[in-house]
């Protein structure tokens, strides 16, 4: 059996059958008795155990799961999904931000734009791509790959993963709100298919700077929200101790969002997350961006930018 990735308190009763059952095999390796029954029993203890476990996951449990170290990011999703891929570089106006790398890819045969956020890895990664979180030439960046997957007629892909937009003064100086405003307004025009998903954390206008698509999904075990947790527990509450409440109260998990019509469906992770089992995680996806890419192709244009720009605009209408 392979070792569980147990990072969270709440998965703390995994990480004791999984003992358990390691004790046991020990036992029947230096005493040579049959421990067959026994080990059975726990495996099917512990199977029972995730299943229920990661099947009732509260909103905050989720936030923690969509952040867990091991958990695949966007260069892990175009090694996985992608046959091949050329990332492009800067938004010909300051410099290239590589908390969002983008570049020309091939999907089973199919040209692809694919453009996402990338958090890192490491501390020194993490520093570098300056933890997901694009200025305003990431977003530029972007928009600029977007523009040329239309020239050529190809569609994007995007993988959202961040904590936010860069909060930081010269990220404002250089027009972080007119960069992120920009890109809803093109990108509910673009002439070519767009699918968004959603493999971590999606934050705010970080996360919809690269989110209008024909079909946005969410990773069952991720969040999108207007705003984290934790600021919002120190907004409401000036403390972050109430964090577990927010996520609860902001409806920010995968079920919430669909519920609500926010998003237009939800992809299911291994069990225990995508980090368990990332290959699994990408090649699920693989098969829905083929699905979707099929379905839209057929569309005319007019037809795809106006479903995109209706779906869009009756989100939060509400009739009394």
């Amino acid at each position: 059996m392979e070792q569980i990735k147990t990072s969270f308190d709440f998965e703390k009763p995994l990480a004791e059958l999984a003992q358990q059952i390691e004790k046991v095999k020990q036992v029947a390796d230096k005493t040579k008795v049959d421990m067959s029954a026994t080990l059975a029993e726990l495996e099917e203890k512990l199977a029972d155990t995730q299943q229920t476990l990661y099947s009732h996951l509260t909103g905050w449990q989720k936030v923690q799961m969509s952040r867990h170290p091991e958990r695949p990011q966007t260069l892990d999703y175009i090694s996985m999904i992608c046959d091949d891929f050329i990332e492009m570089h800067g938004d010909r106006t300051v410099k290239d931000d590589k908390a969002i790398i983008g570049g020309f890819a091939t999907i089973a045969g199919q040209t692809v734009m694919v453009i996402g956020h990338q958090k890192g890895k490491n501390t020194k990664e993490r520093q570098y791509r300056n933890f997901g979180m694009a200025n305003p030439e990431g977003y530029r960046k972007a928009l600029r790959l977007m523009r040329l997957a239309e020239k050529f007629n190809k569609p994007v892909i995007s993988f959202i993963d961040t904590m936010g937009a860069y909060p930081g003064l010269e990220a404002e100086e250089r027009g972080q709100g007119e960069a992120i405003a920009r890109n809803l307004l093109e990108m509910s025009v673009l002439k070519v298919p767009i699918l968004c998903f959603v493999v971590g954390e999606g934050a705010s206008g970080g996360a919809l700077g690269i989110g209008i698509g024909d079909r946005v999904y969410m990773l069952e075990h991720t969040w999108y929200s207007v705003i984290s947790p934790e600021s919002c527990s120190s907004i409401l509450w000036r403390s972050w101790d109430y964090k577990e409440r927010a996520a609860e109260c902001l409806k920010l998990t995968s079920d919430d969002m669909y519920k609500n019509q926010l998003i237009d469906g939800i992809i299911k992770e291994p069990l225990g997350g995508a980090h368990q089992n990332p290959e699994a995680m990408g090649e699920t996806i693989k098969e829905q961006i083929i699905s979707d890419l099929a379905v839209l192709k057929k569309l005319k244009t007019d037809a795809m930018i106006t479903k995109r720009i209706d779906k869009f605009c009756a989100m939060g209408v509400v009739n009394e």
